[in-house]
This record gives C-alpha cells, structure tokens and sequence, in this order.
C-alpha cells in the first residue's frame, strides 16, 4: 500500500461542547420536570457552542503551517484535534505519523514529580519505551539548560522553565510532527533563538509542523503555507504573505467599521470578520445583503506599474518614480466612491496606505462608466528590496465597491546601502572648525 504524501488530511469536521451554564436560581427535580412538562427546557442546539464548522485542511508532510485567527476562532480546539485530545463531533481525520505536541503550559507534567521523572513519563506517553527515553535523558537534560533544577519538584518552576523542559522533551522523541501553540512567546531571547534553530532542523529533516502563532512576522518568514481561522471556518488557505494580507485588511476593516471583536467561535453565527472582495473566501459582506459573488459596481479592469523609462512589471531605483495606472469600469453610477493604494514589504509589513478621501482628491460624481486612475509617485524613497502593491475601490465609509486584483509586485534597488524601511532625502555637511560650545540651556 502506497503511503500518503499527506502528513494530516481533515475532512468536513465539526466539534460542538455542551455548555456549562450555571443557573441564577435553585432548582429541585420537581421544577426541572415541571419545566421539562411544560416544554421550557432549551432546545439541544441552544445547550450546544459550536467551535468548529465544516473545517477542510490538507498538510502536506515535510511542510511547515501557521495557523492564524483571532482569540476564539478555534484555533487551540483544532489543534487538540490534530493531537488526539478531542475527537470530532462529525468528520474525519486522517493523522499519518507520530505526534509532539507544545500545547498548554506544562501540560502532563505532574507538579510534585522532578524535572527528570517528567521527562520519563512524556517520554512514554510519546511512544517512546523506557530504554529510548533513558538514552536521550541526558540530551534532553542539556537542551533544557535546567542544570540542578532538573531534580526539583516541576511545582517550582517558573513558565519559562516549564517551557524549556517541554520543548526539550516534545523534539527530542523523534516525531513526524510537531504542534506548537504559541507556546514560545514564554521563552527569553536566548531559549527563542535555540528553539528556532531546532525547528529549522526538523524542517531540513523533512518533519511536518503545524504552528498557531501571533507573531505574523514568523509565519511569514518561516512556514511554507498559512491558513486563516475564523469564527470556526477556515476563511483562506495559501502563500503566508497572501493570507497574512488579507487577514490584516479584514482587522483594519472591522476596526473602521465598527464591528465588535468578540470570541468568534462563541458568538452567534460564527462572529465572522467582515469579507473581502475578490479574497478566496465566499462570506456574506458586511451589510449582509450582497453575497460575495454578486457583482460589485466597479471592476478594476487592470493595474500597470509603471517606471521611468516605460517599463513594466518593474525594477527601480529608490530616487526614481513610479506610476500606478488604473483602468476601471462601473456597472452603475457611483456619487461616493473613491481608490486606495497600500503598498507592503514583501513580509506583509504594511509601508504606506492611502486613499482619495485622505487627500480631498476630487473625482468624477459619478464616476465615468470607463475610466484610468493614475497614482503617481515622484520618488519611490524606499530601501532596497521586494514590495507589493494592492489598489482598490471603496466608499467613504470603507464600503469594497471593486473586485480584488492580484497585488502587483515591484523590486527596489539602489547602489548605496542602508537599513530600515524608507531612504529620507537628506545630505551631509562637513564644516572644519572650532567644535560648537553647548548652550548654559542645554
């Protein structure tokens, strides 16, 4: 039998919990029946909170997956999945390969048992035989940099020591695949770097790690693939700068609009973020009136960089310009309308972001059923590097009135050197002289 490609493959699962709610008054099992009799007991839907609703997600082994999501959107509770913990209400799972998990802090550790007998018993939860864990022991104990430490009771250390034990035991028993949820935001700047380096080893040896993290710049920099949780669904699923950008558009436009940022998994009807036009998602828009797939007003025809010398698909040099040239159409006439640029480092690191009504832009009312929006940029003024470059159409309240393009990509290049995000114009002076005396104020 050929053996799966996938490392973990998960198909329609949904995973419902029984609330735990506390009634405000004393009961006796005579008025529980009466109100039972009478037809007052809640219906089974409304005792139940759905975490989980439908979620569809391959990883491929040998691949490393940032899971990201709000507090609440089921992220943990998929990964408890994953591990075994839970078991799905309905759907499938299919898990090829043995699992180490970092979920909870100190989770399976017994507080009064030392650092080393801990170890042995994770070592045997693990799958490992006694003899296996007894030969990694003391790499285990040098990885954890506990010292004396590792024949104390586990009770008396602090998270960052709870932390260190854990990773050491949960990568050090040979796993397929590795789950970690934000589990190392515990750890110093030192113990981080290490745990880094531990990781990026698993991945040459070709191990499959699924992350939760909320560190965006990580999932950028480090996972092949991210996958974007929300109220419960899976909202999007591809290249981590890609997801990591629309998931940032659907906070910012959340935020502008208004939209309260509860436990989405917990909220009625998911408590989804608002959707993005043109994103690979097929949520109802804010307004709940147009679905996703009706058309918008305005459709963004085509988006053309262009450089100095003519070119397209463009490399320039940060004292050049640059021009953006949009071509839109409108399916009806438009009075509040309006186009917005934002412009991002390669990583998702958000550079500039602005639109016509921040700069009292005046257009057309309404727009013209044809028509080109040239944004133009008299000095690119950035560092060296990769950028993308995303335009839209939207109202004055933030309202999306135009399909999402791919973002357009451009790369700046410079013969002088310098870090940081921006090149300000500047100069140096040299004056020879007398040194300036400090002022008495001063």
């Amino acid at each position: 039998m050929q053996e799966s490609m996938d490392a973990i493959v998960i198909r329609d699962v949904v995973k419902r919990f029984r609330k735990r709610t506390i009634r405000g008054e004393y009961t006796t099992f005579k008025s529980e029946l009466l109100r039972w009799l009478r037809g007052q007991r809640q219906p089974e839907e409304a005792r139940l909170i759905t975490a989980l609703r439908g979620i569809n997600l391959t990883i491929p082994r040998g691949k490393t997956m940032g899971i990201l999501g709000r507090n609440g959107s089921g992220k943990s509770t998929l990964l408890k999945l994953i591990t075994g913990i839970y078991a799905p209400t309905s759907g499938t799972m299919e898990i090829n390969g043995r699992i180490s998990a970092l979920l909870d802090l100190g989770a399976g550790f017994h507080p009064d048992f030392s650092g080393r007998e801990n170890i042995l018993i994770n070592g045997i939860i693990l799958g490992m035989s006694r003899a296996e864990v007894r030969e990694r022991m003391d790499a285990i104990i040098a990885f954890s940099e506990l010292g004396d430490f590792i024949d104390e009771p586990v009770r008396t250390y602090s998270s960052g020591m709870y932390m260190r034990l854990a990773f050491a035991v949960a990568t050090h028993v040979d796993p397929d695949i590795l789950i970690i949820d934000e589990i190392l935001a515990v750890g110093d700047e030192h113990f981080s770097k290490k745990s880094l380096a531990k990781m990026t080893e698993f991945k040459k040896q070709g191990k499959t790690i699924v992350l939760v993290t909320h560190d965006l710049q990580t999932v950028s920099n480090w996972c092949d693939s991210a996958a974007w949780l929300d109220g419960g669904r899976i909202r999007e699923v591809g290249e981590p700068a890609k997801v990591i950008r629309h998931y940032q558009q659907a906070l910012r436009l959340a935020e502008a609009q208004g939209t309260p940022l509860t436990a989405p998994a917990l909220s009625p009807g998911g408590g989804a973020l608002p959707a993005l036009q043109g994103s690979e998602t097929s949520i109802a828009t804010v307004s709940g009136t147009q679905e996703a797939n009706a058309p918008l007003p305005v459709e963004l025809v085509s988006v053309d960089l262009v450089a100095p010398t003519g070119e397209t698909g463009v490399v320039v040099d940060t004292e050049q310009g640059l021009e953006v040239r949009v071509g839109f159409t409108t399916r009806r006439p438009l009075s509040d309308a309006g186009f917005a640029v934002d412009i991002r480092r390669e990583d998702g690191t958000q550079v500039y972001a602005t639109n016509t009504f921040l700069e009292s832009v005046p257009l057309p009312e309404p727009l013209p059923e044809h028509g080109t929006v040239r944004f133009v940029i008299e000095r690119v003024g950035l560092s060296p590097g990769r950028y993308t470059l995303d335009v839209s159409a939207r109202s004055s309240q933030g309202t999306a009135y135009s399909n999402g393009l791919q973002p357009s990509t451009f790369e700046v290049r410079s013969p002088i050197g310098g870090e940081g995000l921006v090149r300000p114009p500047h100069r140096w002076i040299i004056e020879p002289g007398a040194v300036p005396q400090r002022s008495a104020a001063s």
